[in-house]
């Protein structure tokens, strides 16, 4: 496709290199800025800037955070006796949206996948021990994507920490097998976080 400036080209270039953005697609949102007020591209690209050089993950949870702790981390409302595993910091933000946790979160970064030569070292499973020593959780609640990465991460983590005083369990199974979390309705997660389930080896 040939565009009359090398500026709107190069702009072309990098918004359709963004997920499921296309060059056409590109293209309209391109010159839609350019028929904006100059301020709003300028707050845009500000906003975007500081999206990747400020923003930081929390050091307790591993969540993305404007400080040291995030939000959550920090709330003392929050309970520290609940520990929601997760995968992704998109499955925090769903389950916040529900409106129906109190606890807490871990973001593991992943799930384990020998496929995609994701091991249990590259996740935040330390994190989790570290969490599980100190004796302030009572359970771990794993929130993870009904699939086979999803099960097998879950079973590794209570392998490993099965022998501690800690209570596991599993969100309940309203969400269907092989859904990742973040697509869940917001209804269908609430009440699988609301009535999870026990956790043992024969899930």
């Amino acid at each position: 496709m040939d565009y009359p400036s090398r500026i709107l080209a190069k702009a072309v270039d990098e918004i359709s290199g963004l997920p499921g953005i296309g060059k056409k697609s590109a293209l309209r949102l391109a010159l839609h800025l350019l028929k904006q007020p100059a301020t709003q591209a300028i707050a845009l690209g500000d906003s975007l800037k500081k999206l990747v050089t400020d923003i930081r993950y929390c050091r307790e949870c591993h969540n993305f955070s404007d400080a040291e702790l995030c939000e959550i981390c920090a709330d003392p409302k929050r309970s520290d006796e609940q520990l929601c595993v997760v995968e992704d910091v998109r499955d925090v933000i769903a389950i916040e949206n529900t409106g129906k946790y109190r606890g807490k979160y871990l973001v593991l970064g992943g799930k384990i996948s020998p496929m995609e030569g994701i091991g249990p070292s590259k996740l935040n499973i330390s994190s989790i021990e570290k969490k599980l020593e100190d004796g302030r959780v009572k359970e771990l609640i794993f929130a993870l994507s009904a699939t086979m990465e999803g099960d097998t991460t879950a079973y590794f983590i209570y392998k490993k920490f099965k022998a501690l005083s800690v209570t596991f369990s599993s969100i309940a199974r309203g969400i269907s097998v092989g859904d990742e979390l973040e697509y869940a309705d917001e209804i269908s997660l609430g009440r699988s976080i609301q009535y999870r389930l026990p956790y043992n080896e024969k899930d």
